[in-house]
């Protein structure tokens, strides 16, 4: 019989509880939201009442789930980019369903019991990760924090967001000045909430980041993960295979997706960013500056004259949700947070310097050019 274990999840003043059947898996989320949060581990006797994922390893009860879903009326979705089926009962309770992944998710509002079960270890993890932080994150919005889509690195003294869509260029920007010295507080989402001295905090979203090829040499960082993988250490379990040869081979190019649509890239663990490429990261912050960079492959860093402002999609909410949708109504609003704290949280931004700035793909031009615009 396997033994319970059990970490513990904490960002501001909210917490959530992991217990397992399989050490593995708790371990897991304590290395993985340790660089941001803070995780420890807690004895399962001591967790008693309070926010918890229950999260095992059991290819019984998930065949049991798999079959409770696909023989009664479900939606299908997508959900950590696999198919996903979901399914409500009358008392509210919502069961989801990865076949392809044999994954099973479960949330009970009746009695607050959030489930993941699933017949490996590997993907259990990686689940149970996930939903810890899709409750974090509903935690967060009742508490009033927001969760926006940007990137953030900071001094100490100052603590600046970085917005833009897809490719503007907001891991760049945030790895090119976190290369320079800069800490890292989050690589693509934070969450952000005004304080009583009128101030905005930043808090981070714990993810993998994903970068390419491109990007990781122009870091100085393909040979330390090249040499890192060829010792046996390993990157984020969903980077595909074709980019974990690329790294091996020293290559520099892209690894396309099929079609040529969209980059494969490399997906490194938050501890690994110190770990391996010895950058600091933060665990909070004041916001003080705005950043909107644009890239364009052959331009010299500068200030672009145009004034943007934020928009919806901006915010991380059901409209602009694309990869964690909310399947199991685990945040408030459609997590959106709510109405009043996404505009008190914009009014705050809005006090703040804005620079819209055009960059190229001259990583060490870049990073020099904004160290001295957000310095003056």
């Amino acid at each position: 019989m396997n033994t319970l274990t059990a970490t513990r999840l904490h960002a501001a003043d909210v917490n959530i509880t992991m217990v397992s059947n399989t050490q593995a898996v708790t371990d897991y989320a304590r290395r993985y939201f340790g660089s941001w949060w803070n995780a420890f581990e807690v004895l399962p006797a001591t967790v008693c009442a309070g926010p918890v994922v229950f999260a095992d390893v059991d290819e019984d009860q998930y065949a049991t789930l798999q079959a409770l879903v696909e023989t009664c009326p479900h939606e299908e979705t997508t959900y950590a980019k696999a198919a996903t089926l979901v399914a409500r009962d009358a008392e509210g309770t919502i069961t989801a369903v990865s076949p392809t992944q044999q994954l099973a998710y479960r949330h009970e509002p009746a009695t607050g019991r959030l489930s993941v079960i699933g017949a490996e270890r590997e993907p259990v993890a990686l689940a149970a990760a996930r939903i810890a932080r899709d409750a974090m994150r509903g935690l967060l919005l009742r508490d009033g924090w927001t969760l926006l889509h940007a990137s953030a690195v900071t001094d100490n003294c100052r603590t600046v967001l970085t917005f833009g869509e897809k490719g503007a260029g907001k891991t760049t920007t945030a790895l090119a000045l976190a290369n320079m010295g800069w800490q890292l507080l989050a690589n693509d989402r934070i969450f952000v909430r005004p304080d009583d001295k009128g101030q905005l905090q930043v808090l981070p979203w714990p993810s993998a980041a994903a970068i390419g090829l491109g990007l990781l040499n122009a870091l100085g960082w393909q040979d330390v993960a090249r040499k890192r993988l060829e010792a046996g250490e390993a990157l984020h379990p969903t980077q595909h295979p074709e980019v974990t040869d690329a790294v091996l081979a020293g290559r520099r190019e892209p690894v396309w997706e099929p079609g040529g649509k969209r980059e494969r890239k490399v997906q490194i663990y938050p501890d690994q960013f110190a770990d391996w490429f010895g950058l600091k990261l933060a665990t909070s912050g004041l916001a003080q500056a705005v950043l909107f960079p644009q890239m364009r492959r052959d331009a010299t860093p500068a200030v672009e004259g145009c004034r943007r402002t934020l928009s919806d999609a901006d915010f991380m909410h059901g409209a602009t949700e694309d990869r964690y949708p909310d399947i199991l109504s685990l945040a408030p609003a459609g997590g959106s947070g709510s109405i009043d704290a996404r505009q008190s949280v914009a009014h705050h931004l809005d006090k703040l310097p804005h620079h819209t700035v055009v960059l190229g793909h001259d990583l060490a031009a870049n990073a020099a050019f904004l160290h001295q615009l957000l310095s003056e």
